[in-house]
């Protein structure tokens, strides 16, 4: 597709799963899309979940063990093991339970698929399993949780889904392991993946997404409060009210509580473009040229497009993480139907 169409796909050859987005009626900006998509009511059909605790990190000396919840709905147990196993990660302060990963379950579920939906440390409603906070680094968690579901429901094939953050960390995850990747990793899929974190930090600080900004520290300011109240001896509420940015908020708690030197070096150490080149897994990369503010930097862009395994797929709207369409065949949905079929075909051929 050309680049001056509705959509750039970088690929060398056709593919069946990929079709043009075209945005709702009055929603072709950026921030409609993306607002629009954060609030608009939906309805899922899903079984009950099966709640399963898994170890992120052991107990030290200094604290317990770190557990992150996943919401697990499985396929019949005859047929359990055979099927695709999708493991779903949220993005900044969501859960197991965002809207997002509650539509692309129920689409996976329909379609046959086992759905994890994981919750990163401290989050939702594992929020207070685990003493350790989550951050855009630890893509370490995401192993353990398919290394576990792997062994004890004889999982024989994984895809990973992650928006926003989530997508980070699945894609960091994918290029670490490179070639050594394990035989139940079929493929991966980031929407809206905050894969450069030093450029897409200056740009929510744009004064154009005070929006964001004001709500998503909020939610961490609320999040950290939470943490010192459940380990009081490991967190510390002092200063909290000085804290203005979220560039201030990774400078002062994430790299203090998540080992990093600074803001600086936690936004260069955790970008999954450091690792995207050498990701071995069949891969699909969903983003909008008008994301308010996921930055895509040439760099990383260049080596995305070299490496054969991964597909980007750029649209020049849809906003983040909403990818809100008129076509009733996606139920509107179009990341959703999209990044679905691409795993189905893909795996399963």
């Amino acid at each position: 597709m050309s680049a001056k169409g509705e959509n750039r796909f970088d690929s060398t050859e056709a593919s069946p799963w990929m079709r043009p987005f075209v945005p709702r009626r009055f929603l072709s900006n950026g921030h409609l899309q993306t607002i629009v998509g954060s609030v608009l009511p939906r309805t899922y059909s899903l079984p009950e979940p099966e709640r399963q605790l898994i170890e992120v990190e052991a107990a030290s000396s200094a604290r317990a063990a770190s557990f992150v919840l996943c919401h697990c709905h499985w396929q019949p147990a005859e047929v359990r093991g055979e099927r695709l196993t999708v493991v779903i990660v949220h993005g900044l302060e969501g859960s197991s339970t965002s809207p997002y990963v509650l539509g692309n379950s129920a689409r996976a579920w329909k379609a046959g698929c086992n759905v994890v939906r994981m919750n990163m440390r401290s989050c939702g409603a594992g929020k207070d399993l685990s003493p350790t906070i989550y951050h855009a680094g630890r893509s370490e968690d995401v192993t353990a949780v398919m290394a576990e579901i792997a062994c004890t429901h004889l999982i024989r094939s994984f895809a990973l889904v992650g928006y926003s953050m989530g997508g980070n960390l699945v894609l960091k995850l994918a290029g670490e392991l490179g070639a050594a990747v394990p035989p139940y990793l079929k493929a991966v899929v980031g929407v809206s993946p905050l894969m450069d974190l030093v450029a897409s930090s200056a740009a929510v600080h744009e004064p154009q997404n005070l929006l964001y900004a004001t709500r998503f520290l909020a939610d961490l300011i609320k999040h950290i409060r939470h943490q010192a109240e459940l380990y009081p001896d490991l967190y510390s509420v002092e200063g909290l009210n000085k804290i203005r940015t979220l560039r201030q908020f990774d400078e002062e708690i994430v790299a203090r509580y998540g080992g990093f030197a600074g803001a600086d070096d936690y936004h260069r150490r955790a970008a999954s473009s450091n690792w995207v080149q050498d990701i071995t897994v069949p891969t699909l990369i969903l983003q909008a040229l008008d994301d308010p503010f996921i930055r895509m930097t040439p760099e990383t862009r260049a080596k995305i497009v070299a490496n054969a395994r991964i597909r980007l797929v750029e649209t020049r709207h849809g906003g983040h993480c909403a990818f809100l369409s008129p076509d009733h065949g996606d139920e509107g949905f179009w990341a959703e139907r999209t990044l679905l079929d691409f795993l189905l075909m893909t795996v399963e051929g």
